[in-house]
């Protein structure tokens, strides 16, 4: 299970930190299909210290539980204190240096085949490199629990490590959902939830984008901007989703026929309804209908 991995602060002399860790190994299975540990542990550093690192296929989170330090990434330099989280890629440069108050930490080291796209993800939803989050236990428990594992001889711990890794991702994304922290913008006018509802109402209807702007007197350019910064997606995709979801439901619990769904639902003509209904669930129309059909046969 323990096997020599990328420490977090490399060539660290037992006099200047100790630390607790595993050193962990994912089976094959976990390596191409799970999102799967690296190293996890804490550490106390005892005499002020810098380490850095770089080109690690891995991503880093890690919790300052005491003290405080620094940490330089990207070409910018974060000031740390007790409470604050880091998430990072690893295969780009990073330095940490501990400050007056010598600090612990609390860190995982993980990776898996999604989480370049993941935390592509979590920097486009505004996700911070550093962050102090309200509830700091949950992550401290994820923590312990993942180290707890870790040590065990559970036969199916790849499984349960991926579960709670997967568990940290949730916890990361919702902390990445930044949309009052935009800067210079007015918070009273980025509040474009009235469009939202509209489409959640109309959705069926030939929308387009200057029709909105002028229904709502904005600017198509500041509302396109401004609906992506509030709900994480853009008009076209969040109103092709509304329909699709729509479409599935009709699809497995009416009977009606499938042409007439694609215009009921706003996607159109057959051949339109069909390539965009295939394009967002891997299927088309009749092939979903009949999956569940079958599905309900078996029940």
């Amino acid at each position: 299970m323990q096997n020599h991995t990328e420490e977090l602060f490399a060539g660290s002399a037992p006099a200047v930190v100790t630390s607790e860790r595993v050193l962990y190994t994912p089976s094959g299975f976990a390596r191409t299909s799970l999102g799967y540990l690296q190293e996890i542990g804490t550490l106390k550093v005892h005499r002020p210290h810098t380490a850095g690192r770089k080109n690690l296929t891995s991503f880093l989170f890690f919790t300052v539980t005491e003290g405080c330090g620094e940490l330089t990434y990207e070409g910018k330099t974060y000031v740390l204190k007790k409470g604050d989280c880091i998430f990072i890629d690893c295969r780009k440069e990073y330095i940490q240096s501990t400050g007056r108050q010598l600090w612990s930490l609390a860190w995982i080291h993980f990776y898996g085949p999604n989480m370049t796209a993941i935390y592509d993800k979590y920097l486009e939803r505004g996700g911070r490199v550093v962050f102090h989050p309200v509830y700091i236990s949950e992550y401290l428990a994820l923590h312990q629990r993942i180290f707890a594992l870790a040590k065990s001889d559970d036969h199916i711990r790849d499984m349960k490590i991926n579960s709670e890794l997967d568990q940290l991702l949730v916890l990361l994304m919702s902390e990445s959902w930044n949309p009052k922290k935009v800067k210079g913008t007015n918070l009273k006018k980025q509040n474009v939830l009235p469009i939202k509802e509209y489409l959640d109402v109309h959705y069926q209807e030939k929308i387009s984008l200057d029709f909105l702007a002028e229904h709502f007197f904005i600017s198509k350019y500041y509302l396109t901007r401004v609906f992506k910064e509030q709900f994480g997606t853009s008009i076209n995709s969040y109103l092709m989703n509304r329909r699709v979801t729509r479409a599935k439901f009709m699809l497995r619990f009416s009977g009606e026929k499938i042409e007439a769904i694609g215009y009921t639902c706003g996607l159109g003509a057959p051949h339109y309804f069909s390539r965009i209904f295939k394009q967002m669930e891997g299927i088309s129309p009749s092939e979903y209908r009949e999956r569940w059909r079958q599905e309900s046969n078996n029940v």
